[in-house]
């Protein structure tokens, strides 16, 4: 084959640099957006926060009125005795009404956005611990069962693998002594720390209870040695056996729910997280209306002094450096409200279309997907994927996500459609009104959802229902 030159013409979409940008900043997250903000302005010097030229006014004002601060103080210390009489008090030679005192203006540290770290539970059970009067050995021997307490609280090992492990360290160890430290631990808060199994977590809780609590006797039998009929919900047996009438069996099991099955938990071992909505949702004057959250996006702007410092006719480096500056402070900030217009419009499509969870909560989500947005606001169906990505709506409802209002959809008897959301929300209303001692099976739930008008299969029911990790019918009943 003979090789030759041939000249064609084609089309190829490519992306510019500022199209990049923009599709870059409308799908990053809250914090991610704040953190390339801040990125933006330690690298461009052309692009700074309206607020700052605020903030410095207001510090140079601070430091003239510390400036007069400081010659009335020293004014003030001159007419101080060195020396003051011991039969006096302060109010009797200096007058408290001419100190300076602090500006109610002056500004008071946020305490709630100072994170701390959270304590866990081994931490909270070694302050404990340090609080304790204890010796060298039994510390040492403290500290090893602590360790060995997993986050709800039980032992991970058995008493005896501790004890394996503590016997080559420290010389003469008994196996006494070791019950004994164990026994001291699960005196520390929260009360059924360190129990070896629910059973003795459960004992450990009723005993920490005053010996006048009713049916603690009774229920200190029933944790120690009819823990399986409990569990069982063998009534019969139980009343047998403890010896009771079916009324003080109520009584007894209901102290025992009182009880914390998991003690470890109550000591939060991660942070909180929250959630910082990126837009609003209000009711004025009977219509709902949309705002951008003004706390996420700092208003940035050109900075007059150094953009007047760029001279068009000249090429030499520095301005050439500042143009280019200019030039991407200019593009930044565009994308910057690109985003924000589109994250705006986005939002007020999305409540025109689910007004009814608004008014209703979830049981009037309608059905709706990316194509339904896309098609309204003429955007393709990706742009929506990356606006609803990590986006968060602050409703009368709580603060949702914006993928949490797009739900496939179940036909209706009616012809009409009913969007998932609402079908777990009706199921989840209807398990929370059924009789404990006869829970609705999912068959059943089908058949009231069909009166309701929505037709849905058993297995659809079923599927629902494990999503929202509500158990089957056998599991819920209970007959004690």
């Amino acid at each position: 084959m003979k090789q030759s030159l041939q000249l064609g013409m084609s089309q190829q979409l490519t992306m510019t640099p500022q199209l990049q940008q923009a599709i870059k900043l409308l799908q990053l997250s809250t914090l991610d957006l704040q953190q390339e903000i801040q990125q933006a302005l330690d690298s461009n010097m052309m692009l700074e926060v309206e607020e700052e030229i605020i903030k410095a006014d207001t510090v140079i004002d601070k430091e003239k009125k510390e400036t007069s601060d400081e010659v009335s103080v020293d004014s003030l210390q001159t007419e101080i005795p060195d020396e003051l009489p011991i039969d006096s008090s302060w109010d009797d030679i200096y007058d408290s009404n001419v100190l300076p005192t602090s500006s109610s203006t002056a500004e008071i540290p946020d305490f709630e956005v100072q994170q701390t770290k959270a304590e866990t539970l081994q931490e909270h059970l070694l302050w404990q611990l340090e609080l304790s009067i204890l010796s060298s050995k039994d510390h040492a021997i403290a500290i090893a069962i602590i360790d060995a307490i997993d986050p709800k609280g039980y032992l991970s090992i058995t008493q005896e693998e501790i004890y394996q492990g503590l016997i080559e360290q420290l010389e003469d160890l008994e196996f006494d002594e070791l019950i004994a430290v164990l026994h001291r631990i699960q005196s520390f808060e929260p009360t059924g720390v360190a129990a070896v199994d629910l059973s003795n977590c459960l004992s450990l809780q009723l005993q920490a209870l005053p010996p006048s609590t009713a049916y603690r006797k009774a229920a200190l039998a029933l944790v120690g040695n009819h823990l399986d009929l409990l569990a069982a919900q063998e009534k019969l047996k139980l009343i047998k056996r403890l010896r009771v009438t079916e009324i003080q069996l109520e009584q007894i099991i209901a102290l025992i729910r009182s009880l914390d099955p998991e003690p470890g938990t109550q000591i939060q071992g991660f942070d909180s997280g929250y959630v910082i909505p990126d837009v609003f949702v209000n009711k004025y004057k009977g219509v709902w209306r949309v705002s951008l959250n003004p706390d996420i996006t700092p208003k940035l702007r050109i900075n007059p002094f150094y953009s007047g410092m760029i001279k068009r006719a000249d090429n030499s480096q520095d301005n050439t450096s500042m143009k280019d500056h200019l030039q991407e402070a200019k593009w930044f900030i565009k994308s910057l409200q690109g985003r924000n217009e589109t994250l705006l419009r986005v939002a007020k499509c999305i409540i025109e279309k689910q007004t009814a969870f608004l008014e209703q909560g979830a049981i009037g989500m309608k059905p709706m997907v990316l194509r339904n947005i896309a098609e309204k606001l003429e955007l393709h169906e990706s742009t929506i994927s990356r606006v609803t990505t990590q986006k968060y709506m602050h409703t009368p409802n709580g603060i949702v996500e914006f993928k949490y209002f797009f739900s496939s959809h179940v036909s209706t008897v009616e012809g009409g459609e009913c969007s998932a959301t609402a079908i777990r929300a009706f199921i989840k209303e209807l398990i929370a009104g059924e009789r404990v001692s006869k829970p609705l099976s999912d068959e059943k739930i089908s058949i009231l959802l069909k009166e309701k008008g929505i037709k849905v299969a058993r297995r659809t029911v079923a599927k629902y229902r494990e999503a929202m990790s509500v158990a089957s019918s056998s599991q819920r009943k209970r007959l004690l």
